[in-house]
């Protein structure tokens, strides 16, 4: 799918045309996208849309319809609008691997180029980027509080127009739910596609207990049935029992129930218990209905029996505390040969300058310790002081007998990629392994442990001196 150049904000054009008038479009400039808090309140965030943005660096150009659009504007010079025709993303993205556990502050994406290429891609990376990680996290928090039982995305109806519902199911595999409702998802990933039916086929029949027997003559392999359309225990279980016993009598067996009202944990236990006394302990309990991981919390708690959730409208709109959207910027960090930084009042806001490297300490078990940001060349090894990038008068230790990871890697130059793209289940796969070499309190809903995030001593060394500079120029 073509994401064209004209999904940006206006001042990206603006300032490319000021950056070309002004003869600075050819200067070389890097640029970092990261987010300062963690979503949801949380302890960590799952980094998800990088091959959708490397597609449109890959792909961007203008049409010859947009260029005559932009030219109708009234606000460009003809000069612009032929520069646009020949303009391409031909510089160097540096990144993490999507499916990595990541935290505030820290670079996800570098882009290193002409200061007109670099700043114009910003609103669409942005856009692609912070959604995605959004619900890459949001799935993952409802994985992790779901255990061994399976997540389906439920979420196209509810989601932000047909776009974003593609990328809600995508992130959402990211972060574990590896199946989805979304059948042009499953066309377009390979996403698996899953669903029952709604209340309106039980509707349509005379009763119950006809629609589901109509359900399961033409899905006898695949029959799951709304059970709560009219009563769940005194009707609906007992007539999927009815049809389950005439399943098996021709050859095939019931999947399950699905539970889309009510008392959810109450109900799935009464029906587990159903099941099993009347000889089907396979069948299947799916729930549905405004679910999330505290939604889920609460269902455990009370000894709840449901094998598969169904999360829709609070996955695909991120819905949460702290969520809602995810807070990622992008900020200069280098132009020609000068670091440059972000200075405010607030030291917690002011930006980190210059070329970095992103490393992680792990521990000789495998967990995971610490991240630390460094220069582009620094040496950083175990037992060096890091500093705490809110508050540099707070130091520690890199663990003497830590190992020390890259977390990034050049995933495109030239405006090419540089490998080949890893499958969803890879990065499904790294996000589940990721997680669980977290520290246990940073998987907390409530109140998480805040995992270390440190710079280097040459990192915060530059980051004093250009904040002394530009003070010192103040006064």
């Amino acid at each position: 799918m073509r994401y064209s150049p004209l999904i940006t904000d206006l001042y990206e054009l603006t300032m490319l045309a000021g950056y070309l008038d002004e003869g600075m479009d050819d200067t070389p400039a890097v640029f970092d996208l990261f987010f300062r808090n963690n979503p949801f309140k949380g302890g960590y965030a799952v980094f998800a849309g990088l091959d959708t943005a490397l597609a449109y660096l890959e792909e961007l150009r203008f049409t010859e319809e947009e260029l005559t659009y932009l030219a109708g504007l009234g606000l460009f010079r003809p000069a612009f609008i032929d520069y646009l025709r020949g303009f391409r993303f031909r510089g160097t993205i540096t990144a993490i691997p999507e499916g990595t556990v990541v935290f505030g502050r820290e670079p996800l994406v570098t882009v290193e180029g002409t200061l007109a290429e670099a700043q114009f891609v910003e609103t669409a990376l942005l856009n692609i980027l912070n959604f995605q990680t959004l619900i890459a996290t949001k799935a993952a928090r409802v994985c992790q509080m779901a255990g061994k039982a399976a997540v389906i995305e439920f979420g196209l109806r509810r989601a932000h127009g047909p776009d974003g519902g593609l990328s809600v199911a995508r992130a959402a595999y990211i972060g574990g739910a590896r199946s989805t409702s979304n059948v042009e998802a499953g066309h377009r990933f390979g996403i698996p596609v899953k669903g029952t039916h709604a209340h309106s086929w039980i509707m349509a029949f005379p009763d119950e207990l006809t629609a589901f027997r109509k359900y399961a003559e033409v899905f006898p392999d695949s029959c799951i049935l709304l059970v709560d359309t009219y009563d769940t225990l005194k009707s609906g279980i007992p007539h999927a029992i009815t049809v389950a016993k005439e399943l098996r009598e021709r050859g095939h067996e019931l999947v399950g129930v699905r539970i889309d009202s009510g008392d959810l944990a109450y109900l799935s236990r009464e029906a587990r218990r159903m099941f099993d006394a009347a000889g089907f302990p396979q069948a299947k309990i799916v729930a549905s209905n405004e679910i999330d991981e505290y939604v889920i919390d609460s269902i455990l708690s009370e000894g709840g029996k449901v094998d598969v959730y169904g999360v829709g409208t609070k996955l695909a709109t991120g819905m949460g505390e702290g969520g809602g959207a995810l807070g990622g910027v992008y900020k200069l960090v280098r132009i020609g040969d000068q670091p440059k930084l972000k200075v405010t009042s607030d030291i917690a806001k002011a930006t980190l300058p210059d070329r970095k490297r992103l490393l992680r300490a792990v521990a000789p078990d495998g967990a995971y310790l610490m991240d630390i940001m460094t220069l582009q060349d620094e040496t950083v090894q175990p037992g060096d002081l890091v500093y705490n990038p809110a508050n540099p008068l707070e130091r520690k230790q890199i663990p003497a007998d830590a190992r020390l990871e890259e977390l990034r890697q050049v995933v495109m130059t030239d405006g090419k990629r540089t490998g080949m793209t890893p499958t969803l289940d890879t990065m499904a796969d790294r996000c589940t392994d990721q997680r669980a070499r977290l520290p246990q309190g940073c998987l907390r809903h409530v109140n998480p442990h805040i995992y270390k995030v440190s710079i280097s001593r040459g990192l915060n060394d530059l980051r004093n001196r250009l904040m002394e500079e530009v003070e010192q120029g103040y006064n």
